[in-house]
């Protein structure tokens, strides 16, 4: 099978495409992938490094607060469907899919305009806007939550959950020591995505000095934007910009506090990791908290809004869990319920009959 991928912008997206990468690699071993990313977002090095052929278009997202700016991204987009068009043709593609960020627009609309065969998937519980402008072009669109079935016309999408959740499952656990922690120690591990969140990492370098003297130890991923600024810890905090293969730490990890991106979120479920969230207040629609809905509903973590950071209110939470085995205990059985198996096998199995052109 011939595949063109397209997702961007940030982690989010990316690392769902390359499940489904992984996937259809893994079926078959011969299939031919082309992957479409932007020329200034992290796919540019995160693909390439993956030894997944990558070609680059130069496209923007769209300045909703200063509508002048966006006559570049308007000029951009039309040149980038050029280009895609042009791509599309001479790869020969089976199938194109899009796995979200606004690069996705042009690749999508291209193949359809070429009467490629397309697959679009949502990793949120609301589309963002890309996906919704694709929902009408794409043949087949998959979607993380059931919640998410309502966002796109009901005869042409499918439940598959997050592809990552299955990715994760396959992943060997790291060693501990790689990181200066302790095997025999309970481990918390912050994380505020890719790029860190300054907001939070500011609160966090205030309350840092309060976990001095905890029985467990903490890993606190930055992320590449704080690195520098996080100084004088307790011995038992330790730092790390970035973590290349974070589901791997992850597997060690006893307590998370992470934001509520929808791939975290289906590792946190896949791997069984109780969490406490704290939903981006900055993303479109709100989504972060919409994706918490399922776990929260179902006494599967604990959520704190970002608003509600006060002094040691975030210490005496992770106390709370991490020392109280009957509330960890309660915390992963619920986290049970919400698993879905095979996502990335859901979704392979269905582009396998798009392009086969059997009945989904």
């Amino acid at each position: 099978m011939k595949v063109i991928v397209s997702a961007g912008g940030t982690g989010g997206h990316i690392y769902p495409a390359l499940a489904i990468i992984n996937k259809i690699k893994e079926m078959e071993p011969n299939s031919e992938i082309l992957y479409i990313g932007t020329h200034n977002r992290m796919e540019k090095d995160i693909i390439p490094k993956q030894g997944i052929p990558f070609k680059q278009i130069e496209i923007y997202g769209f300045n909703r607060k200063h509508l002048t700016k966006n006559f570049k991204t308007i000029k951009c987009l039309y040149n980038s469907y050029k280009e895609c068009k042009k791509i599309i043709k001479e790869f020969k593609p089976d199938i194109v899919i899009g796995v979200g960020g606004y690069v996705t627009a042009p690749v999508i609309y291209a193949a359809h305009k070429l009467k490629i065969k397309t697959f679009i998937h949502e990793q949120n519980s609301v589309a963002g806007a890309s996906n919704k402008f694709l929902s009408k072009y794409a043949n087949l669109i998959g979607v993380s939550f059931k919640s998410s079935l309502k966002e796109f016309p009901l005869n042409k999408t499918i439940f598959t959950g997050n592809p990552c959740s299955e990715n994760a499952i396959k992943i060997k656990p790291c060693l501990k020591k790689q990181f200066n922690l302790s095997e025999n120690k309970k481990l918390v591990l912050f994380v505020m995505g890719s790029l860190g969140s300054t907001k939070i990492n500011e609160f966090l370098k205030k309350t840092m000095s309060l976990f001095k003297n905890k029985d467990y130890e903490v890993l606190f991923v930055t992320g590449v934007n704080s690195y520098e600024e996080i100084k004088n810890l307790p011995n038992n905090v330790k730092v790390v910009p970035y973590i290349d293969n974070l589901t791997c730490i992850m597997k060690k990890t006893d307590l998370m506090v992470s934001r509520a991106g929808a791939s975290t979120l289906s590792e946190i479920i896949a791997l069984n990791i109780p969490s406490i969230l704290i939903p981006s207040p900055y993303v479109p629609n709100n989504h972060q908290v919409k994706n918490a809905l399922d776990l929260i509903n179902n006494d599967a973590c604990i959520l704190i809004e970002e608003k509600d950071l006060k002094g040691d209110i975030l210490v005496r939470t992770i106390d709370s869990i991490i020392n109280d085995e009957n509330k960890l205990k309660k915390i992963k059985n619920n986290l049970n319920s919400l698993k879905i198996d095979g996502s990335a096998t859901i979704i392979y199995e269905n582009i396998k009959k798009l392009v086969s052109g059997e009945k989904i």
